[in-house]
């Protein structure tokens, strides 16, 4: 008997999603690079996108939660704050943050030179209809910062930048608890596969093996 094998036509020709990309954890910046990054964007007079970048990576938020924010979460009257405080649009759990005097001013620089009201979007978005810079957007100037200073765009991602200062405490500490509480994890568990520390630490000990 011949048996026929019936290929559904929306099946047959459909290409993978992630064909041609670069999947997987996106990599942190590393602090030379960090660097490397504020200083083109200082250089090349960038004041929404220097605020960003530093925001991003002292407060580790998610994509979605970084665009969502409003002046007065990182402001106070004509001043930004040392310490901010949001709830978190995937776990609604609150999470903190410490933003340091280059962020302030970056932050401060921004909403000066865009005349930004407390209730306005930090970021908001120059498309019309739309209220606030989307993620998507948001993942273009991470990309294009990572091709600013020589490095392949499609490996890095929003993540990358909520990672970078998580995975710097986190290597001067070894403090998992503290990382945790950075990126307002529910469970510890999630920050180790988050950092993916374990294949880092055995890395770093094979490193300094001598053979």
């Amino acid at each position: 008997m011949l048996m026929l094998t019936y290929n559904p036509p929306s099946c047959a020709h459909r290409e993978p999603w992630n064909k041609g990309k670069l999947v997987g954890p996106k990599p942190p910046f590393k602090l030379q690079e960090v660097w490397a990054v504020r200083i083109r964007l200082d250089l090349e007079h960038r004041i929404r996108e220097l605020a960003m970048f530093n925001l991003a990576i002292d407060s580790k938020l998610r994509g979605c939660d970084l665009v969502r924010l409003r002046v007065s979460d990182v402001m106070h009257g004509r001043h930004a704050v040392s310490r901010a405080m949001v709830v978190q649009h995937k776990t609604q759990q609150p999470v903190r943050f410490e933003l340091t005097e280059q962020t302030r001013d970056a932050i401060e620089a921004w909403v000066d030179r865009a005349a930004l009201n407390p209730d306005d979007y930090l970021f908001p978005s120059r498309v019309p209809g739309s209220a606030h810079l989307s993620t998507r957007q948001y993942a273009r100037f991470v990309k294009r910062w990572a091709a600013m200073i020589g490095r392949n765009p499609r490996e890095y991602g929003t993540h990358s930048l909520r990672r970078t200062k998580a995975t710097l405490v986190y290597r001067r500490t070894k403090n998992l608890r503290a990382v945790q509480l950075l990126l307002g994890h529910t469970k510890l568990e999630s920050t180790v596969r988050y950092l993916g520390i374990e294949v880092d630490d055995a890395l770093e000990i094979s490193e300094q093996t001598e053979s």
